[in-house]
């Protein structure tokens, strides 16, 4: 007779499913060892372990879904008053400062500010209009998603209120629809090295770009 092996056994029981069913006294004699308990305990205990471990995980699961859920609400909160004080911008000249002031405000970042260029001469002498180097519209240009991570001593930095406090920032760049050139960029910096990194996610930042350029259009000449 060949020796049945485990495998061979594990089979047998997955072809006949009702095997414990028609020898019900096996439930009581076969012993497991419990992880959680370590002790032997039967296979009906050990079911109702693994039942219970399966549940805790998906508890688990949920109450983490349900903080992520919180968290996008408050999110979406946050843009929907920042999107609102666009709207209720007096006038245009009044709008970069409504945009970075709300946007550092209800998003409660550390320091935040733009630099607009190919805009309306009637604009000229703005803080917003304030002189910016080629290399940086060129940098803004390349950038077709915001930039997270340390402040390397960028120039946008310096644009910044306190600049020599930022450790992290972040710079969306400032375009009309798909336009291959950008008209603008919005900065956002922090003391701490961690709010922007590299590794973090940028689609809600991407939204806040595409908005903020959809609001500043109309500044352009």
């Amino acid at each position: 007779m060949t020796p049945l092996d485990s495998d061979s056994i594990a089979d047998y029981l997955l072809d006949h499913p009702h095997f414990f069913e028609e020898h019900a006294e096996l439930l009581g004699r076969i012993r497991l060892t419990s992880p959680l308990l370590g002790r032997a305990i039967s296979l009906q205990e050990r079911q109702m372990e693994i039942l219970r471990e399966k549940i805790k995980v998906q508890e688990l699961h949920m109450a983490d879904l349900m903080r992520i859920a919180q968290e996008n609400d408050e999110i979406t909160s946050k843009f929907q008053s920042w999107t609102r004080s666009l709207l209720l911008a007096r006038n245009d000249s009044d709008l970069p400062q409504t945009l970075s002031g709300n946007l550092q405000s209800i998003f409660n970042v550390p320091q935040v500010t733009l630099r607009l260029w190919n805009i309306d001469e009637k604009h000229n002498g703005n803080w917003f209009t304030a002189t910016v180097s080629e290399d940086a519209r060129i940098f803004a240009n390349g950038l077709t998603t915001p930039f997270c991570g340390p402040n390397n001593e960028f120039e946008a930095a310096g644009w910044l209120e306190d600049a020599t406090s930022v450790k992290s920032i972040s710079m969306l760049p400032l375009r009309v629809g798909a336009a291959p050139e950008a008209f603008g960029l919005l900065v956002l910096g922090s003391p701490d090295p961690s709010r922007f990194s590299a590794e973090m996610g940028t689609d809600f930042l991407t939204r806040i770009g595409e908005t903020a350029s959809a609001a500043l259009a109309c500044l352009l000449h």
